[in-house]
């Protein structure tokens, strides 16, 4: 790929193609210059996002790629970049999609336009017809989507942050909002609404249901849970075509979130002694991240293990939430937040949890979030462009 020269309002640019190791760190580093007075920020790990572009680490290179771009003002100074991808299980779900994110600018549309014309023109040369951003090349659970309001909020670990500028600069390029991520909150001590506090009542009396918190050094124990729970859970959702957790996939998610467990964030439901629902959720460690500024050499790794350990995070994240269909609506979903809320209210350890993203059109579990007490914190959008301007855009459809 060659480097393009361009004009834009604030000076003439550079469009670099990231190949090498010093490319890689001006990738990483530009964050500085457009950050550099927004105090809500958090700079993501280096780590976390060279592991994202490495072919060895990233699985998600076994059906797909990835490539990189930089905007390079007169000077040498990174001012811009982009990412854009393509995975054959997103164009499974929806064909002709490639991806595009890690999409950070100086406030300038032009310059913006022609780094996501970048994507757009890789990504036509891979077959793509439409492109979805910013999102992650790999699961939705991390760096996926955009912030549309509540700018004031800072990042919890793996979400997505930008300037309240981003916005118009997808949406005058031709992005449209494909759906709506709503991000909700909830305090510890809030109470459950009386028609869910009724039904974990009911449910204490039934001695088929039990709630058990996680015991983290039993990892085989689970992670095989884990995998039966999502299963039921999300298999019915799904639908046609869901292949399901394996118990291999089930264990590197554990094997993952290990070392930031606590077993009070951890909850699992059952009926007659077979798990069907579990609560989890881990410290907002994006606290303790935010002086390292993207860096986890030894001195921040003491630094962090020293934190975790002596409460500084007071905040927490629901990671996963679900309960298998056949007890939903029946008081599972307030039982488990009622044993969590309760062991949370005794160690005095954690004052009130965030719940990552649920999309606009997963209409049940929004009810059940806002049932069980949860506020609105902040809304994200996943846009798509389509590069045929004159096809019809139609939204995700809505899940009943």
């Amino acid at each position: 790929m060659a480097n393009r020269v361009y004009i834009c309002a604030m000076s003439n640019f550079t469009i670099v193609p990231v190949h090498s190791p010093v490319q890689e760190k001006q990738f990483l580093d530009v964050v500085e210059g457009i950050y550099r007075d927004n105090a809500a920020y958090v700079r993501p790990l280096d780590k976390d996002l060279r592991g994202i572009f490495d072919r060895k680490k990233n699985k998600f290179f076994r059906h797909g790629d990835a490539a990189r771009w930089l905007a390079v003002d007169e000077s040498g100074r990174a001012v811009g970049r982009i990412a854009a991808f393509v995975n054959d299980k997103y164009t499974k779900q929806f064909p002709g999609v490639g991806g595009m994110g890690f999409f950070e600018c100086i406030n300038d549309p032009g310059l913006a336009h022609q780094l996501m014309d970048e994507a757009k023109t890789w990504l036509l040369a891979k077959g793509m017809t439409a492109m979805d951003g910013p999102i992650n090349f790999g699961e939705r659970d991390r760096f996926w989507g955009l912030v549309i309001d509540q700018f004031q909020h800072a990042p919890y670990y793996g979400q997505n942050f930008n300037p309240d500028y981003y916005p118009q600069l997808f949406t005058s390029y031709g992005f449209e909002v494909y759906y709506n991520q709503f991000i909700y909150y909830r305090k510890v001590h809030d109470p459950l609404q009386e028609k869910f506090e009724q039904r974990a009542q009911m449910l204490m009396k039934d001695s088929r249901y039990t709630v058990e918190m996680i015991n983290k050094k039993n990892k085989d124990k689970l992670a095989v849970e884990f995998k039966e729970v999502y299963n039921k859970a999300w298999g019915k959702r799904e639908g046609e075509g869901f292949a399901g957790m394996s118990e291999a996939q089930a264990r590197g998610i554990v094997n993952a979130l290990y070392p930031i467990m606590d077993n009070k964030l951890g909850y699992f439901a059952y009926f007659e002694g077979e798990p069907i629902g579990f609560y989890i959720a881990i410290p907002e460690i994006n606290a303790i991240f935010k002086s390292f500024r993207g860096k986890f050499g030894l001195w921040q790794k003491l630094q962090f293990l020293y934190r975790l350990k002596t409460g500084f995070c007071r905040t927490s994240v629901g990671l996963v939430f679900g309960v298998a269909p056949d007890h939903q609506g029946k008081g599972v979903e307030g039982l488990l937040f009622k044993k969590c809320s309760e062991e949370l209210i005794r160690a005095n350890v954690y004052d009130d949890v965030i719940i990552t993203w649920i999309g606009d059109f997963n209409i049940k579990m929004i009810n059940v979030i806002e049932s069980l007490g949860g506020r609105m914190h902040q809304s994200m959008a996943t846009l798509r462009y389509l590069f045929d301007r004159n096809a019809p855009f139609e939204r995700h459809p809505y899940k009943v």
